[in-house]
Parts: C-alpha cells; sequence; structure tokens
C-alpha cells in the first residue's frame, strides 16, 4: 500500500485504541455510581446502558446517510469523538439515573456519528484481499485498549467519578485530533457512494441476510454489553468492582485476539463458513452464561464476545463491497445497536425473574434469550445450505 494511505490505517487503528480507553474508563464507573451511589434498580442500570446504544442506533444510520451526500462530512466524526470529552463531565452532576440515562444518549449520539465512520473509512480504503485482517486489527486493538481501559478503572477508582472522567476527557480530545488527521491523510480513496454497475464490485454474501445475523446476534450477546455486565457479573460470583472490572476486561481482550483467525480464515477461505461458526457460538452463549458457576459464566461471556469481535470484520468486509457501503456500514451499526437495545432492556425486565435450580442453579433472565438463540441457528443453517 502506499505510504500515505498506510500510515491513515494505521491512525485510525491507533484511535480505536485510544478512543476505547476512554470509553472503558467511564463505562464501569458510571454503573456503579449509578447501582451504588444512586440507588438505582437493574432495570434503571439497563435503561442507561440501553439508551446509549438506542442513541447510537439513529446517528449511526444518519451518519451513512450524511457521508453519501458528499465525503468532507466524514470530517464530522471526528468532531463528535471530541465531543464526548465535555460531555463525560456532566455524570458528576448527576443525582438521578434518569439524568445519567440523558447524558448517555448524548454520548450515544456522538459515538454513532464517530465510530461506524471510522469503521467505513477503514474498510473502504483498504485493498479487499486483506479487508477482514485488517478491520480485525482495528477492532483488536479496541479490545486491547478495553482491557486496560478496566485496569485504569480499577487503578482510579480512589479519584471518584469526577477525576476519572478528566482522564476519560483528555483520551477523547486525543482520538477526534487522530481521526482529523486520518481522515485528512485517507481522504481520496474515501468513496461514500458508487454508482451500481453489472461489472462492479459486489458483496461476497447476501447484505440483507448479513444485517438480519447481525440483529439477531445483537440481540443474544446483548448481555456483554456496558453497565449490566459489570453488575450481572458482580452480584452473580459475589465479586467485587475492581476485579470484576479486570475479568471482563481480559475476556474481551482474548477474545478479540483469537478473532483475528476467524478473519483471516474469512479472507483466504470462506466468509460464509466463518459467519456459520460465529453465529453458533452466539447462539450457545447465553446459555452458559446462565449458569451460575465462575468458569461457565465467563466462558459464555468469552463466547458472546469471541463471536460478536469475529463477526464484526466481516460483516464490514462484506458490506464495503456494496455500491451504497457508507450507508450499508451505518446500517449495520444501526441495526445492531437497535437490536443490543432489545436485549438489554430484556435482560434488565427479566432479572427479576430470579433463578432455578436444576442440579445447577441457572439465571432465568439470560435462558430469556433463548427463542433468539434458535432463529440465529436457523439462520445459520439456512445461511449454510444456499451456499451464499
Amino acid at each position: 500500500m502506499e505510504r500515505k494511505r498506510l500510515a491513515g490505517i494505521i491512525l485510525l487503528i491507533i484511535s480505536a485504541f485510544t478512543g476505547t480507553i476512554a470509553f472503558r474508563l467511564a463505562t464501569p464507573a458510571i454503573a456503579f455510581y449509578t447501582r451504588d451511589i444512586l440507588q438505582a434498580s437493574m432495570l434503571s442500570v439497563s435503561i442507561v446502558s440501553m439508551s446509549f446504544v438506542l442513541a447510537r442506533a439513529f446517528s449511526s444510520v444518519l451518519g451513512g446517510l450524511t457521508l453519501e451526500r458528499g465525503r468532507k462530512l466524514v470530517y464530522i466524526g471526528a468532531l463528535a469523538m471530541m465531543g464526548n470529552a465535555l460531555a463525560v463531565h456532566l455524570y458528576p452532576l448527576t443525582s438521578t439515573w434518569v439524568q445519567v440515562a440523558g447524558i448517555k444518549l448524548l454520548n450515544g449520539f456522538l459515538n454513532g456519528l464517530s465510530w461506524p465512520m471510522a469503521q467505513f473509512v477503514i474498510a473502504v480504503t483498504t485493498p479487499n484481499e486483506i479487508r477482514a485482517r485488517v478491520t480485525s486489527v482495528y477492532f483488536l486493538f479496541g479490545s486491547i485498549a478495553s482491557l486496560l481501559g478496566n485496569y485504569v478503572y480499577a487503578y482510579t477508582i480512589n479519584l471518584g467519578l469526577s477525576g476519572q472522567m478528566w482522564i476519560a476527557s483528555a483520551f477523547f480530545v486525543f482520538t477526534g485530533v487522530i481521526m482529523l488527521l486520518a481522515y485528512f491523510l485517507l481522504y481520496g480513496w474515501i468513496v461514500p457512494k458508487r454508482k451500481k454497475t453489472p461489472d462492479g464490485e459486489k458483496p461476497s454474501l447476501n447484505p440483507k441476510r448479513i444485517l438480519i445475523i447481525a440483529s439477531l446476534m445483537a440481540i443474544i450477546v446483548a448481555f456483554t454489553s456496558g453497565e449490566i455486565t459489570y453488575i450481572y457479573v458482580s452480584e452473580a460470583l459475589g465479586m467485587d468492582k475492581a476485579k470484576t472490572a479486570t475479568l471482563i476486561g481480559w475476556a474481551g481482550f482474548l477474545s478479540a485476539l483469537l478473532s483475528y483467525v476467524i478473519s483471516w480464515l474469512a479472507d483466504v477461505r470462506s466468509e460464509r463458513r466463518m459467519v456459520v461458526l460465529t453465529s453458533v457460538m452466539a447462539a450457545v452463549s447465553p446459555i452458559l452464561a446462565a449458569v451460575k458457576t465462575a468458569p461457565t459464566v465467563f466462558l459464555g461471556i468469552f463466547m458472546a464476545l469471541f463471536a460478536f469481535q469475529s463477526f464484526r470484520p466481516i460483516s464490514r468486509k462484506v458490506l464495503a463491497s456494496y455500491y451504497r457501503s457508507s450507508l450499508a456500514i451505518g446500517g449495520v451499526n444501526g441495526i445492531q445497536n437497535l437490536s443490543t437495545f432489545a436485549g438489554g432492556m430484556l435482560f434488565g425486565l427479566a432479572y427479576s425473574l430470579g433463578e432455578i435450580s436444576v442440579g445447577v442453579t441457572l439465571n432465568l433472565a439470560l435462558l430469556s434469550f433463548l427463542p433468539f438463540s434458535l432463529a440465529l441457528l436457523w439462520e445459520s443453517v439456512k445461511l449454510k445450505g444456499t451456499g451464499e
């Protein structure tokens, strides 16, 4: 690749690292602040967590539509990232979980503009033959940062929410600056929309089926998303806050590291088979996590994260070949976020159902995902059978 293009792609990978550190530091800090200080119920914590993904869902699609109007609008994504730096300083001023949810909506809207644009740019500016692997590295750096962000949270608990938000704010500003530089370097390769021609580049899999699988997978793995994960693991296994954050961070890191293998196989062998494999893993994950022992809970979380981390770069590679690629990638982000919202709310509502004992103790909130797991397994069987 040309040096300019390579430099821009490397900068975007770095932005995934710095931006995720900020996000992952803030997530457990806000989770435990809402639960412990504001005394919010698990349903309220779910609403706080899911308000973020709901806002992100709509702004992801808005970002894709905006970008189709001209590639110069890609800089909006970098400015939105910087906007997070101001928003996080509002959290220490809150006195109710409703106020926290309102700020989460703002954060979600800003993130929905920034991250899907970055994913679109890195996908369309990378050569097709290495696209899944490069996109996987982008997400991998985000997962490394997720691990470190959880450690930063664990080691800065004594600073309080206000002190932690200052650290997050600095990383958000730095990330926005890196994105601006990356978009400047990659500007010539950014093509949000192409003419639909018979001999043009086409997706290797049906985009509609990719969107259906993305939606079902996001509903199922919603229990690993945001604040609700920390609360569930801490309360189910009786772990302290720092240990909970650290172990969840490691689960995310290891799943992202191993997901590179899936991306490599998607590039050199079969995207279809890798989508089927990740679908099966995602379908099984909540059933494992429902068994209230440390090994099964963390294996379930790991499988959910591994499936989702592996599927993301493959789906972006497939949709980058679509003639309306910016809208397609914004759309899959939007659909996944809406589905995560639905799954998170389902988990929050079902959390009060408690547990059942059938030789082992099972969490009923996680078992409520079983119909969606069966639907995802059916979609993977259809995909395998059609050979699309």
